[in-house]
C-alpha cells in the first residue's frame, strides 16, 4: 500500500533520510515526544522575554497558534504575562503539576530543570 497521497513530506521519507536532513526549527519530524504546549513552555522558560514570533519560529508553529498556546498556559496557571509597553515578560510557575493523570503528581519544574536551557546552557542539578 502506497502512502503517496500524504501531505507531510517527512512521512514520505525513510527515517534515516529525515534524520540526516538536519531536523531543526524549520523542519519538524512527523511526531515528537512533547506537545506544542510543552515546547512553548520550555521555550518561554528558557527565554522569558522572547517575542511571540520568535517562540513560534523556535517551536515550528504559527504565531497565532503560539498565542493560543500561551493563553492556554496562562489560563491553566502555568505562566503569567507581564506587559511592559509593547513587550511581554513571562514567568513560569514551576510548582504547577502536569495535567495527565499518570504524571499529575510531578511538578513541571522537574521537566524544565532538565530541558530548559538558560543563556544557552542547561541547568545542572545541585547535589
Amino acid at each position: 500500500m502506497s502512502h503517496t497521497s500524504s501531505t507531510n513530506p517527512a512521512a514520505e521519507s525513510p527515517a534515516h533520510e529525515t534524520a540526516s536532513q538536519g531536523v531543526g526549527p524549520a523542519h519538524r519530524p512527523p511526531w515528537t515526544f512533547l506537545t506544542n504546549h510543552g515546547h512553548v513552555l520550555i521555550t518561554v522558560a528558557s527565554n522569558p522575554d522572547m517575542l511571540v514570533q520568535d517562540i513560534a519560529q523556535t517551536v515550528g508553529i504559527t504565531p497565532r497558534g503560539t498565542l493560543h498556546i500561551l493563553a492556554d498556559l496562562e489560563e491553566g496557571g502555568y505562566i503569567h504575562r507581564i506587559k511592559s509597553g509593547r513587550r511581554t515578560h513571562y514567568t513560569v510557575e514551576k510548582h504547577q503539576h502536569f495535567l495527565h493523570p499518570s504524571i499529575a503528581h510531578q511538578e513541571i519544574g522537574e521537566l524544565l530543570n532538565f530541558l530548559a536551557p538558560i543563556d544557552g546552557h542547561f541547568r545542572k542539578e545541585s547535589p
